[in-house]
């Protein structure tokens, strides 16, 4: 397994914990408030949840690349 590839793994795996925060975060009384009113999450949360989804697609593209 090359540096790139475990680097690639840690990358997606952070983007995991990261996207599940923000999943977790909408269910927050604060955050249901705020999507009631507004009809949108926090700011916030959404930057935690498309934070995620970016950070899993590139720790694949890292992984996936050879050298």
């Amino acid at each position: 397994m090359t540096l790139a590839r475990i680097i690639g793994f840690v990358i997606m795996l952070f983007g995991i914990a990261v996207l599940v925060f923000g999943i977790l975060a909408t269910e927050e009384f604060g955050e249901k408030v705020t999507q009631e009113f507004t009809g949108h999450y926090t700011d916030k949360t959404m930057w935690y949840i498309f934070g995620g989804i970016a950070a899993i697609l590139v720790g694949a593209v890292i992984s996936r690349s050879r050298k």
